[in-house]
Formats: C-alpha cells, sequence, structure tokens
C-alpha cells in the first residue's frame, strides 16, 4: 500500500458545521476500515468557486491526505459521488509527483555543482565535450559523401 493521494472536496456553502465534521468522520472511517491510513485532514473553509457549480457561487473546501489502495480510493470516490453535499471532487496520487520532484531536484543539483566548478575547470570539459561530438559527427558525414 505505498501509494499517496490528495483528495480534495468541495461541500455545499449552506452546510452546517456539525454536519461538515460528520461527513469528514465518515470518510475517514471508510478509509480506516478499507484498510488505509489517514494522513491529514484540513478544513480550508469558505472559498469563492471560479465559475457556478450545481448553482452555487462559492463552497467549503477540505482536503484529505490518505495512503490507500487503488480499490479504496474508488470506493472513496463513488461515496463522494453519491454524497448530497459534495458539489465537487477531485483525486490526484501524489506519489507519482513526488517521484518527479525528486527527480526534478537532482537534477538541479547536477547543474549547480557544474556551475559550482570554476570557469577554467567547466571550459575544459566543454572543450572536450566538443571535441567528442565532432569525433562522433565525421562518420556520419563521411557515410553522407559516399
Amino acid at each position: 500500500m505505498g501509494r499517496f493521494y490528495e483528495v480534495m472536496f468541495i461541500v455545499r456553502p449552506d452546510i452546517a458545521d456539525e454536519e461538515l465534521d460528520k461527513l469528514i468522520a465518515g470518510l475517514e472511517h471508510t478509509v480506516v476500515n478499507g484498510g488505509g491510513t489517514v494522513r491529514s485532514t484540513e478544513k480550508m473553509g469558505r472559498r469563492k468557486l471560479a465559475y457556478l457549480v450545481r448553482k452555487f457561487n462559492e463552497g467549503n473546501y477540505v482536503l484529505l491526505t490518505i495512503d490507500a489502495d487503488g480499490p479504496l480510493v474508488a470506493e472513496l470516490e463513488r461515496r463522494l459521488r453519491v454524497t448530497e453535499p459534495v458539489i465537487k471532487f477531485l483525486t490526484v496520487r501524489m506519489d507519482e509527483e513526488d517521484k518527479r520532484i525528486e527527480k526534478l531536484k537532482a537534477i538541479r543539483a547536477s547543474r549547480q555543482k557544474l556551475s559550482s566548478q570554476g570557469p577554467a575547470e567547466a571550459g575544459e570539459s566543454g572543450a572536450e565535450d566538443a571535441e567528442a561530438a565532432e569525433a562522433a559527427e565525421e562518420p556520419e558525414e563521411a557515410k553522407a559523401e559516399a
């Protein structure tokens, strides 16, 4: 169960805080009973929507961060779909995003190492790379002429 998800859902703005807490507790209960774990729950408050959704201009945003497997996430999405106060939801698999971010950080770190070399060192390695590239191109040009 190495998958990490963020589930963002928007609840009707006219729902009472007690009902919202019950809804969140029910979804957390679904995750825990399905064998997943809830990392965090964040009520982000009432915000204006970018466009009308089911005739609402604003909604209560909730971010649920979970560790779960695919069938459990599908069940959670099904429950969100049939829950009347939920007007919109989105599930994002974050472990792939974390891998992508780590890869970008590694690339940036390697670029910083190259830029931290002195200009003479960088120029020498650049000259060697240029000579290697020219040597690689020569056989291709010879083949093209023949």
